[in-house]
């Protein structure tokens, strides 16, 4: 459809005396004020507006004010004519139906993202959009091929750049936190994927190609809200790469982000929900032949179980976890699976044995757990809270303050909510032993990191 020629601009670009490009240099400046690095609009931007283009949000404010101040009175984007774009309040939550509407649906969500909106920031959990996503994961089929009809031809030199980006951004998520990155790797969906998606051409096998690469950044992205237990926003995020990843037709993938939202519902305490993600991601690992996958969901089973106090249950998808784990074949495995090794799934089976008050179990486990990659340094972190945990469930207060002490060590340099959790378990648990000397010193340490 033809758009309409927006006049009202144009007769105040007369009225101000701006030229084309002396207002986009003035957006630019102005832009560069704001904290908003990185605008680069020209002449031809001003002239896509004049014929009815409506730039992206911050972009209407920046011109209203920039109007406000030479004209001398008080202006808006509508009075740019330049309507505001409403924006649902559940954006995120639906897992859409076919390509073009979970494309337009993923690059909104970023956009809203990058712009801190404060909807997305303030946004709760929702178990209903949960069950919904996982549904119709598993039962609607695919509508819509994942192609692309823009002027930009996309080839495995991008799809390998998302993935290449993808990585590194995982390796800081781990070594700093989520906090530390989380900004950049939104900025980039936004400014770089989105214009693959939208203005991209490609045929459906590139498509695919590039839904699954999208699908595990825009997880990651997902994780990381997490990590700072922004969980609304991460559920959000998680919905929308399960969505990716079934236009990929990525069972595998699909399988592990299902598994991502059950570890979510898990730590913020919803066993019921996180076991029929589990079992939702059960189905997807087997469909996918991956036997790690498979085991991370029974484990998720077994830790749901565990929280649920059903120790019968939960001993029972242990097994069944350590049976799929004996059966998988690494090296035949999609390398994001690469993480769950012994080390992982031993720190599972502490989650599961510290939630049923076991403490030999979980100090065992704990134990095997750190037997891990030192890359993993936020991971490390954890499982050094597992295992003091046990220690004080176990009697040894002394030690599990000196276990804590150096879990501290690592968490001085991770931008993680997660870990201050994890501190404020270790604490909690510590609480009857408050006047011991070791138990001050670390309650002293808990109190300086919260303060940071």
């Amino acid at each position: 459809m033809e758009r309409e020629p927006n006049r009202v601009l144009q007769r105040l670009i007369a009225e101000s005396g701006f030229s084309h490009k002396g207002l986009a240099r003035h957006l630019n400046d102005l832009g560069t004020a704001r904290g908003l690095a990185g605008l680069k609009y020209d002449h031809s931007s001003v002239l896509r507006w004049l014929g009815g283009q409506r730039p992206r949000d911050p972009v209407p404010g920046l011109l209203a004010e920039i109007f406000a101040a030479r004209l001398g009175r008080a202006m808006t984007s509508e009075d740019l004519g330049m309507p505001a774009v409403c924006t649902s309040l559940d954006l995120g939550q639906e897992f859409s139906l076919s390509w073009r509407e979970g494309v337009a649906t993923v690059t909104a969500l970023w956009r809203a993202d990058v712009e801190r909106r404060r909807f997305l920031v303030e946004s709760t959990f929702a178990v209903g959009a949960g069950s919904a996503g996982a549904l119709r994961w598993l039962t609607v089929p695919a509508e819509g091929r994942p192609t692309g009809m823009g002027g930009r031809a996309v080839g495995a030199a991008d799809i390998a750049s998302v993935r290449e980006v993808t990585r590194a951004f995982g390796e800081l998520d781990n070594r700093f936190g989520g906090g530390r990155v989380r900004a950049a790797v939104v900025k980039y969906l936004d400014s770089a994927v989105t214009p693959l998606l939208k203005e991209g051409s490609y045929g459906e096998a590139t498509g695919r190609e590039l839904a699954s690469a999208v699908a595990e950044l825009t997880r990651l992205a997902g994780w990381m809200a997490y990590d700072l237990e922004q969980h609304g926003l991460a559920q959000r995020y998680l919905i929308q790469a399960l969505r990716l990843a079934r236009d990929a037709e990525d069972h595998g993938l699909g399988g592990e982000i299902l598994a991502g939202l059950g570890h979510q519902a898990v730590y913020i305490g919803r066993p019921g929900h996180a076991l029929d993600l589990a079992r939702a991601a059960q189905l997807a690992a087997r469909r996918a032949g991956l036997g790690t996958l498979l085991a991370e969901a029974h484990v998720l089973e077994a830790h749901a179980h565990a929280l649920l106090g059903d120790r019968a249950a939960c001993g029972g998808s242990l097994n069944n976890a350590e049976q799929a784990f004996g059966r998988r074949s690494p090296g035949a495995e999609p390398e994001w699976l690469a993480y769950f090794d012994e080390a992982y799934l031993a720190a599972k089976f502490a989650h599961c044995f510290r939630e049923l008050g076991d403490g030999p179990q979980t100090v065992r486990h704990a134990r095997r757990s750190l037997e891990m990659d030192d890359r993993y340094v936020r991971g490390k972190m954890f499982n050094l809270s597992l295992l003091s945990a046990g220690l004080v469930d176990c009697g040894d207060v002394e030690q599990a303050c000196a276990v804590a002490q150096n879990a501290l060590d690592l968490a001085d340099g991770l931008t993680s909510t997660r870990t201050r959790t994890y501190m404020s378990d270790v604490r909690r648990r510590l609480t009857p032993y408050a006047d011991t000397p070791a138990v001050k010193s670390f309650t002293a340490r808990t109190n300086e990191l919260a303060a940071v």
